[in-house]
């Protein structure tokens, strides 16, 4: 069970999702243990504990076990050398994740962050710094930009994964229009009641949808309302 896989290191709340076979994959437990949650959390003391954390501004960083879930569900689409926007980007944690897992064997892929917050935007290009990833910033490969993650990012798809971090009410279909084809959606929708919608591509830009399991999640709003919430 996910409360089970809180961890004193984060290699060891890595390797006990691995046993428990909420990562599946040795791919995304590998991007996992060299991105050291420690780096982008406000609580450095509950950084390994597999549970929500505030980061301020009524936003929060999602439980591992959930990155994990996503990371697992976009993988096909999370090769090297991919596309990736990540929606409600937060404190950089899923970015860096992203970021590792399509940069690799000798291919650079790009992981686009928008986060409708700028504080919270420059707090995660200062954690990405501190994670080592700050030559990937330097050379485009990571891009974390404040704005309306809702409108996506025209001028740098399409894109073969998004990651959704925050509920939105309905599916925005800017989104779905800037995948590629092929291309998978991670996205949590609803507003009392949220679940989980897998959204894939495919070649002749058929969409269908897919339910995965039920959430709770901070919306995907403007700052202001954010705030007020």
């Amino acid at each position: 069970m996910a409360w089970m896989c809180s961890g004193r290191t984060n290699k060891e709340l890595i390797q006990k999702m691995l046993d428990a076979k909420l990562i599946k994959s040795e791919r995304v437990g590998a991007a996992m243990k060299a991105t050291d949650r420690a780096a982008y959390v406000r609580y450095k003391e509950d950084a390994y504990v597999d549970s929500p954390q505030t980061i301020g501004y009524a936003a929060t960083i999602s439980a591992p076990h959930m990155h994990a879930h996503a990371a697992e569900y976009l993988l096909p689409y999370l090769f090297p050398g991919a596309k990736v926007l990540d929606v409600g980007s937060g404190s950089g944690y899923t970015a860096a994740i992203f970021h590792r897992l399509v940069t690799s064997e000798g291919k650079k892929g790009l992981v686009v962050g928008i986060e409708h917050i700028p504080e919270l935007t420059e707090w995660s290009v200062s954690n990405l710094k501190a994670d080592g990833l700050g030559k990937a910033l330097e050379d485009g490969e990571i891009v974390m930009w404040a704005g309306d993650g809702r409108k996506g990012d025209l001028e740098r798809g399409p894109f073969n994964a998004i990651h959704v971090g925050a509920a939105s009410p309905q599916l925005p279909q800017a989104l779905v229009d800037q995948l590629a084809r092929p291309g998978r959606m991670f996205i949590p929708v609803g507003t009392e009641q949220q679940a989980v919608i897998q959204v894939d591509k495919d070649e002749d830009g058929k969409v269908t949808l897919k339910e995965l399991f039920g959430v709770m999640y901070v919306p995907l709003t403007d700052k202001a309302k954010q705030w007020n919430h």
